[in-house]
């Protein structure tokens, strides 16, 4: 059961997130918890600890928080990620991100075609950025890793 079973973003220090935004989060949300991949990784000869995962994503002092718990909800792990990385990536996929909502609303769809190809390879970068960051904590598919970075970004950017 190698799998993220629950998901809870603390955001209570955020700003609330536009309409745009929220609608991004829940399709995340719900797209990860149907179908994901998620394992914690071997450290130091001590037992894995096997899933299903809750979740808790935050960000404290700078970073972002992966707090981990079994389904009784007894921690099994916590790891801290520097948002460095993260920040040029986040910064293009907003900007894409707003392109895309406002050329859907005026322009022709071969143009919305052209831009939503280039936040799905933005999105892409994000997700192999994490990918590269969890290495040695966790490990997860290319899909889990687009989902978590969108509410990365949702994190990041204060909603």
């Amino acid at each position: 059961m190698t799998r993220i079973s629950h998901i809870e973003i603390d955001d209570a220090n955020l700003p609330p997130p536009t309409p745009e935004i929220e609608q991004e989060r829940r399709v995340a949300v719900f797209d990860l918890l149907e179908d994901n991949s998620f394992a914690l990784a071997p450290r130091e000869g001590a037992p894995v600890p096997e899933g299903p995962f809750r979740l808790g994503l935050a960000i404290r002092e700078r970073r972002l928080v992966f707090d981990l718990a079994d389904e009784g909800e007894a921690k099994v792990g916590e790891f801290h990620l520097s948002l460095s990385p993260f920040r040029q990536v986040v910064k293009d996929y907003y900007q894409i991100c707003e392109s895309y909502f406002d050329a859907v609303k005026k322009l022709p769809p071969s143009q919305i075609e052209a831009i939503d190809m280039a936040r799905r390879g933005i999105h892409n970068e994000g997700a192999r950025v994490l990918q590269e960051r969890l290495e040695g904590k966790a490990e997860v598919d290319d899909m889990t890793a687009r989902r978590l970075f969108t509410l990365i970004c949702v994190l990041h950017f204060g909603g």
